[in-house]
Protein backbone atom coordinates (compact mmCIF):
# COMPACT_ATOMS: atom_id res chain seq x y z
CA UNK A 1 0.00 0.00 0.00
CA UNK A 2 1.06 3.73 -0.72
CA UNK A 3 0.39 7.06 -0.64
CA UNK A 4 0.93 10.74 -1.67
CA UNK A 5 1.09 12.93 0.91
CA UNK A 6 1.57 16.71 1.03
CA UNK A 7 3.79 18.71 3.55
CA UNK A 8 6.30 21.69 2.96
CA UNK A 9 4.13 22.92 -0.35
CA UNK A 10 5.35 19.49 -1.58
CA UNK A 11 4.08 15.66 -2.59
CA UNK A 12 5.69 12.91 -2.13
CA UNK A 13 4.51 9.12 -2.85
CA UNK A 14 5.34 7.05 -0.10
CA UNK A 15 5.14 3.75 1.41
CA UNK A 16 5.91 1.61 4.81
CA UNK A 17 9.71 1.84 5.57
CA UNK A 18 10.36 4.32 2.67
CA UNK A 19 12.88 7.25 3.64
CA UNK A 20 12.16 10.86 2.36
CA UNK A 21 13.58 13.93 3.31
CA UNK A 22 11.35 17.28 3.47
CA UNK A 23 11.15 20.79 4.24
CA UNK A 24 12.22 21.12 8.11
CA UNK A 25 9.51 20.05 10.68
CA UNK A 26 9.67 20.17 14.90
CA UNK A 27 10.21 17.45 17.10
CA UNK A 28 13.67 15.85 17.53
CA UNK A 29 15.23 12.80 15.56
CA UNK A 30 13.53 9.19 17.07
CA UNK A 31 10.06 11.85 17.42
CA UNK A 32 6.71 10.38 15.74
CA UNK A 33 5.12 12.28 13.06
CA UNK A 34 1.86 12.27 11.31
CA UNK A 35 1.01 13.56 7.52
CA UNK A 36 -2.34 14.13 7.37
CA UNK A 37 -2.77 15.61 4.31
CA UNK A 38 -3.14 12.38 1.95
CA UNK A 39 -4.20 13.02 -1.30
CA UNK A 40 -4.22 9.69 -2.95
CA UNK A 41 -4.01 6.04 -1.63
CA UNK A 42 -3.68 3.00 -2.91
CA UNK A 43 -2.91 -0.59 -2.57
CA UNK A 44 -5.47 -3.58 -2.27
CA UNK A 45 -8.24 -2.87 -5.41
CA UNK A 46 -9.18 0.34 -6.62
CA UNK A 47 -7.15 3.90 -5.51
CA UNK A 48 -9.08 6.03 -2.84
CA UNK A 49 -8.86 9.89 -4.42
CA UNK A 50 -8.89 12.70 -2.14
CA UNK A 51 -10.95 16.16 -3.14
CA UNK A 52 -8.42 17.36 -1.75
CA UNK A 53 -7.96 15.14 0.85
CA UNK A 54 -8.41 11.35 1.69
CA UNK A 55 -10.65 11.52 4.85
CA UNK A 56 -9.35 9.60 7.64
CA UNK A 57 -5.84 8.36 5.88
CA UNK A 58 -2.85 9.51 7.66
CA UNK A 59 0.77 8.73 7.29
CA UNK A 60 3.13 7.75 10.41
CA UNK A 61 6.87 8.65 10.30
CA UNK A 62 9.60 8.56 12.60
CA UNK A 63 12.71 11.35 12.33
CA UNK A 64 15.69 10.17 11.81
CA UNK A 65 17.78 13.17 11.53
CA UNK A 66 17.88 16.85 10.60
CA UNK A 67 20.02 18.24 8.20
CA UNK A 68 21.27 20.68 5.94
CA UNK A 69 20.90 20.32 1.84
CA UNK A 70 23.45 21.08 -0.98
CA UNK A 71 25.06 24.61 -1.17
CA UNK A 72 23.42 26.49 -3.58
CA UNK A 73 25.19 29.72 -5.07
CA UNK A 74 24.44 32.85 -6.95
CA UNK A 75 26.78 34.98 -8.42
CA UNK A 76 26.03 37.91 -10.49
CA UNK A 77 28.77 39.86 -12.54
CA UNK A 78 27.83 42.52 -14.39
CA UNK A 79 31.00 42.88 -17.02
CA UNK A 80 33.60 45.88 -17.27
CA UNK A 81 31.86 47.55 -14.14
CA UNK A 82 34.24 45.84 -11.53
CA UNK A 83 30.72 44.91 -9.85
CA UNK A 84 29.70 41.41 -9.03
CA UNK A 85 27.95 39.78 -5.90
CA UNK A 86 27.73 36.39 -4.78
CA UNK A 87 25.21 35.09 -2.46
CA UNK A 88 24.63 31.02 -1.35
CA UNK A 89 22.03 29.41 0.86
CA UNK A 90 21.57 26.03 2.05
CA UNK A 91 18.38 24.84 3.06
CA UNK A 92 17.13 22.83 6.21
CA UNK A 93 15.67 19.11 5.67
CA UNK A 94 14.86 16.92 7.46
CA UNK A 95 14.58 12.84 6.92
CA UNK A 96 11.65 10.50 7.95
CA UNK A 97 11.38 7.30 7.77
CA UNK A 98 7.82 6.19 6.59
CA UNK A 99 6.66 3.41 9.51
CA UNK A 100 3.09 2.65 8.45
CA UNK A 101 0.12 4.28 6.13
CA UNK A 102 -2.68 4.59 8.28
CA UNK A 103 -7.05 4.54 7.18
CA UNK A 104 -9.93 4.67 8.77
CA UNK A 105 -8.93 7.48 11.21
CA UNK A 106 -6.37 5.10 13.02
CA UNK A 107 -3.35 5.75 15.50
CA UNK A 108 -0.02 5.48 14.48
CA UNK A 109 1.24 2.47 16.70
CA UNK A 110 3.83 4.09 18.14
CA UNK A 111 6.07 1.35 17.91
CA UNK A 112 9.41 2.38 16.95
CA UNK A 113 11.81 -0.44 15.56
CA UNK A 114 15.19 -0.87 16.50
CA UNK A 115 17.44 -0.22 13.26
CA UNK A 116 21.37 -0.68 12.76
CA UNK A 117 23.41 1.94 13.34
CA UNK A 118 23.51 4.52 9.87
Amino acid sequence: MFAVIKTGGKQYSVAADDTITVMTLEGAPGDIVTFDNVLMLAGDGEPALGAPFVEGASVAGQIVEHKRGPKAISFKKRRRQNSKRKRGHRQDLTLVRITEVLTGGAKPSGHVEATAAE
